[in-house]
């Protein structure tokens, strides 16, 4: 069997795959639009308190009274930066209760080289590979498609969806891919893009891909 024949079968066969997905997805999803999340989880060194020194000293008693000072306004709170390379989103599906992760993009090779002399970019494209690790918290471990949940998006707002190669970057996710709850799984996704393309985001999301919260990450 020749190398186009498995990949045009294996393609067929997850496009079936996302096809049953979606009609799932539309039958039971009786929730609101989908939502972007951007806010990474804390890491543990930021979660964690700030380091004893010792107590202050005592401050000599004064015999001043207290003066009143008015009230100062606080500025609002500043708007946090969006998750980044290297930073965790938790995630939920919207199909079942327990379906829940947390995602990390871990890794972008831009451009990446193909494993396969016969199997390259077409002309005037180039292979992205981007690593992601998903961690299952809740009570469902993750059995799902990664090739078909994530996404990458430039600079003009144009997404691109991944293509089905392997590249030198490192291993792809298996399809399906299956990781225990609180056990961890990484792998590679690859999306072909034009040259010259300047990617801006990571898009993630369970479901295949049909959940309504989506994860964003600045790349760019």
């Amino acid at each position: 069997m020749s190398a186009t024949t498995r990949r045009t079968r294996r393609t067929a066969a997850l496009l079936l795959g996302a096809t049953l997905v979606t009609l799932t997805a539309t039958a039971c999803n009786s929730t609101g639009g989908p939502s972007v999340s951007t806010e990474a989880k804390p890491t543990a060194a930021a979660s964690a308190p700030a380091a004893d020194g010792g107590s202050a000293p005592a401050k000599p008693a004064d015999s001043k009274p207290a003066e009143s000072k008015p009230a100062e306004s606080k500025p609002a709170e500043a708007a946090k930066a969006p998750a980044k390379l290297g930073d965790t989103i938790a995630l939920k599906g919207t199909l079942e209760k327990g379906n829940t992760a947390d995602i990390t993009v871990v890794k972008v090779v831009d451009p990446a080289e193909s494993t396969n002399e016969y199997l390259t970019a077409a002309d005037g494209k180039h292979y992205v590979a981007v690593q992601f690790q998903i961690k299952p918290t809740g009570a469902k471990a993750y059995s799902e498609t990664p090739w078909s949940s994530a996404k990458v998006v430039d600079n003009q707002g144009q997404a691109y969806g991944p293509t089905l190669a392997d590249t030198k970057a490192g291993p792809s996710f298996q399809t399906p891919t299956n990781i225990a709850s609180g056990e961890t799984g990484k792998g590679f996704v690859v999306f072909e893009v034009p040259n010259g393309t300047k990617l801006d985001k990571v898009q993630f999301s369970l479901d295949n891909g049909f959940a309504d919260q989506v994860g964003q990450w600045k790349i760019g």
